[in-house]
């Protein structure tokens, strides 16, 4: 065999620069898996499972912010917590977008169709106050838990029972816990010393 003809034809000398037509377009659903999913259902589901990507893709980046930003006497407590909040965020972005590829779809990965398509709000760049951090992350969590319920119902008219227990068992209940931990950073209750009741408030 000729080595030379050999080395030619296979050459080590990587292929930078490359581009070609995309596989697939974004808003199909290709590859007919034994899913026992129609068509028609399976575009529906990967439309509104990306609507679902976009946002909590958004959320979990406002985490990131928070964490970086936050500032203050519980500055300690709420780093952590936020860079907690942030990374189980983040398993529900690869939950949600593999969801979309299982189901033949195409799902949404950069930062511009992200900020295209989202509902949640855009803070600004800089630094906000604790209570304002606090209440745009649950103003977002409001936003996907409303949209993770009509998906789950909608799902369970389809029989589409993956997606509706994705929504359900991971993506609700982690945005319900997360908000719940939010939401108590709000409750304006004394830190050190109990306000004792007023002379003749108690209880009869």
């Amino acid at each position: 065999m000729d080595n030379r003809a050999n080395s030619k034809s296979n050459s080590a000398q990587p292929r930078f620069h490359q581009r070609a037509g995309e596989i697939q377009s974004y808003g199909t659903v290709n590859h007919a898996l034994p899913l026992e999913l129609e068509e028609p259902v399976r575009l529906e589901m990967t439309e509104q499972l990306n609507q679902l990507l976009a946002d909590t893709i958004t959320l979990r980046d406002l985490y990131k912010k928070s964490h970086w930003q936050v500032a203050g006497p519980t500055f300690y407590q709420l780093h952590l917590l936020f860079d907690k909040h942030y990374r189980e965020q983040s398993e529900l972005v690869d939950s949600i977008a593999e969801r979309i590829q299982a189901l033949g779809g195409v799902s949404l990965a950069m930062a511009g169709d992200v900020a295209e398509t989202t509902r949640i709000e855009r803070p600004p760049r800089g630094r906000e106050e604790v209570p304002v951090q606090l209440s745009r992350l649950i103003d977002a969590h409001q936003v996907i838990i409303r949209q993770v319920r009509t998906l789950a119902r909608r799902a369970a008219q389809l029989g589409d029972d993956g997606t509706n227990d994705l929504a359900v068992s991971e993506v609700l209940r982690t945005n319900e816990l997360q908000t719940w931990f939010l939401s108590e950073h709000l409750v304006n209750v004394p830190l050190v010393k109990a306000e004792e009741p007023a002379v003749g408030t108690g209880a009869a």
